[in-house]
């Protein structure tokens, strides 16, 4: 028998918001308010790391089409009655009830999203990427500078602790000058079926290509680490091992049905995730929560039965990448290559530095430094609390978080990384890397 525990509620007072932050940049007296449109995966894990962390903090306003979705991060953020939403657009149009909002709906809705809010007034955390087109981003960029409010991007992996800690050794001169870098996304074979074979962004047209939704975090970060505007970029991938045409024979349509996930033979076997998710917890049970209702044994036979995240990985309706290598050239002459590839464990990004004076490898966690002067290494844990890339991209979700509150809070834009320019910028690189992979011709910046 399951127990549900309803946090008392209290109806939603218009006097309670009539104090809310007029973008002056001045520190405030009182807890700082926070809505959410949306309360999937990413708007509740930042909605519980705004309430853990050190700046004091209401939610006051939820927006979320699924009712156990929306009622369970109430009663847990004791969210008022009255801001309880079905919809983005009910609470966009209605009358401002907190001083900022995290847009945490799908990636085609950002634009309309964005403008909605800041049309309110609402300062805006917006979750990567910024939008799906060239265009939706400059407007986006427009209608928040228009606005006059603050508008942060989520780039979490500006944020980690292991990232401050590489750019302070960079920007130190600690290997001299930055000639090359080499950078893998290794997205995790189980991870990749989940989110672009079965999940939410399989399809170009129903989201966007793979470089955009997966690795706009990687490209604005070679950026952030380089330190330097990409002049030009060429770009090979392609859609090469989730096709029909590689099914196993005997491969049925659904894994509840398949003999060789029932044989354990197939790696991508729905079981193989969502119920060791459900019995073993770990990383694994953040993709379970995506893909049932709840975290029953029911209700996940439910959703691999009946969902998308039971089909098979060689029969679904998914047409983006499942590889590709981008190669940057940036000012200066310093150039860098970037591979993204479903074909990995569930790992940490490994990057490799390379200056005029030295060599720093990285795995998320650590920094191996080879000083050419010495001929000497030196190992730096940058201590990331233990977080893994799955779990809070390795302290970046709760950096940004942190840095995010603490801006409006105290006033302290300084402490945003990833502001609208910055990203709209980066993001025009992901837009450009991808058209070089469908012409096969060097983009020029």
């Amino acid at each position: 028998m399951t127990v549900t525990r309803t946090m008392p509620q209290v109806p939603v007072s218009t006097a309670e918001f009539s104090n809310l932050r007029r973008h002056d940049g001045r520190p405030l007296d009182r807890p700082l308010t926070l809505a959410l449109a949306g309360a999937g995966a990413r708007g509740t894990g930042y909605a519980s790391l705004a309430a853990a962390g050190d700046i004091p903090v209401r939610i006051t306003a939820v927006a979320e089409p699924r009712r156990r979705r929306r009622q369970a991060l109430a009663d847990e953020h004791r969210v008022p009655v009255g801001g309880l939403f079905d919809d983005w657009r009910e609470l966009a149009a209605g009358p401002r009830l907190a001083d900022a909002v995290v847009i945490a709906v799908q990636d085609a809705e950002h634009l309309a999203a964005a403008e909605a809010f800041a049309a309110r007034g609402y300062d805006i955390l917006l979750e990567k990427p910024m939008a799906t087109t060239v265009e939706d981003i400059d407007r986006i960029a427009s209608v928040a500078e228009a606005a006059g409010v603050t508008l942060t991007v989520c780039h979490v992996m500006r944020y980690t602790p292991y990232t401050v800690r590489l750019k302070q050794l960079l920007d130190a001169g600690r290997i001299g000058t930055i000639v090359s870098v080499q950078h893998l996304e290794p997205i995790g074979y189980w991870h990749f079926a989940h989110s672009f074979v079965r999940g939410n962004w399989r399809r170009t047209d129903e989201s966007s290509f793979t470089l955009l939704t997966k690795s706009c975090h990687d490209i604005d970060w070679l950026s952030h680490v380089v330190g330097r505007p990409v002049r030009a970029v060429s770009s090979f991938g392609s859609l090469s091992h989730f096709r029909p045409e590689n099914a196993p024979a005997g491969a049925t349509d659904r894994c509840v049905t398949c003999p060789l996930a029932a044989s354990g033979s197939c790696p991508y076997a729905a079981q193989k995730l969502y119920q060791s998710g459900l019995r073993e917890g770990g990383v694994k049970r953040y993709f379970t929560r995506i893909a049932a209702d709840e975290l029953s044994e029911e209700a996940v036979v439910e959703a691999l039965t009946h969902g998308p995240y039971g089909r098979c990985v060689y029969r679904s309706d998914n047409d983006v990448v499942d590889h590709q290598v981008v190669n940057l050239e940036y000012a200066g002459g310093v150039t860098a290559s970037f591979t993204l590839t479903a074909f990995t464990p569930q790992e940490n990004r490994h990057t490799k530095i390379f200056g005029s004076r030295g060599q720093i490898t990285g795995d998320g966690s650590t920094l191996d430094i080879h000083d050419f002067v010495t001929d000497e290494r030196t190992v730096i844990d940058t201590d990331n609390g233990g977080a893994s890339a799955a779990e809070g991209h390795g302290g970046g979700d709760e950096g940004l978080v942190a840095a995010f509150l603490r801006a409006l809070h105290e006033g302290r834009p300084e402490l945003l990384l990833t502001g609208v320019e910055e990203s709209r910028d980066t993001h025009r690189v992901v837009f450009a890397a991808e058209r070089a992979r469908l012409t096969g011709e060097v983009v020029r910046l």
